[in-house]
């Protein structure tokens, strides 16, 4: 019964939001899902620092988009639980664009672009290929998966059976072990 009755809250607070911009609602409203949105998160292996921000960022589309709810095209929490897991989404793929950038960092060179730079060129892939030889299987097959296959952390960590720290993990290890070889081999 206290499910239905926080239902039926819910449903007169978002509309308060919308019409109203009501303080008091919201508070109401973010009081109620907030928690689960963070438990939500952190059940799908977001860290808690993240999940706690991702469902306070959650919470803030909500006021700002109460308007733009349909009750008759989802309930409200289908409706805050997928803006919670869009913008979860978001963050892992910004992530992962930010690891990438960390390999591209260690393959650029910090010298001026030369004439012969096509002969560099080989020589610095050569160079990344012998540093990644020297990888444990492990940082390499998430490194392969996630930068050659393109898969997100959380397809890697599904598809090894891994919980998605491990392969974060394996990957900032992977990345500074290259890091390392190609200073070495400068």
């Amino acid at each position: 019964m206290r499910a239905e009755d926080d239902r039926l809250d819910a449903l007169g607070w978002i509309a308060a939001i919308a019409e109203q911009r009501d303080h008091s609602a919201f508070a109401a409203l973010f009081g109620l899902y907030a928690p689960r949105i963070k438990g939500f998160l952190l059940r799908t292996g977001t860290a808690a620092e993240v999940a706690e921000e991702i469902a306070q960022e959650a919470m803030l589309v909500v006021w700002r988009k109460a308007a733009l709810f349909d009750a008759t095209r989802a309930s409200l929490s289908t409706w805050i639980y997928t803006i919670a897991r869009n913008l979860r989404i978001d963050r892992f793929r910004h992530e992962r664009v930010a690891d990438a950038e960390l390999i591209y960092d260690a393959l650029r060179s910090d010298e001026p672009e030369q004439p012969d730079s096509a002969l560099e060129g080989i020589d610095r892939d050569d160079r990344v290929r012998s540093a990644m030889k020297d990888l444990p299987e492990e940082q390499m097959t998430v490194v392969r998966l996630s930068f050659f296959e393109d898969k997100a952390h959380g397809d890697i960590a599904r598809m090894l059976g891994i919980p998605l720290g491990t392969v974060k993990s394996r990957l900032r290890l992977a990345m500074a072990k290259l890091r390392e070889s190609l200073d070495e081999l400068s």
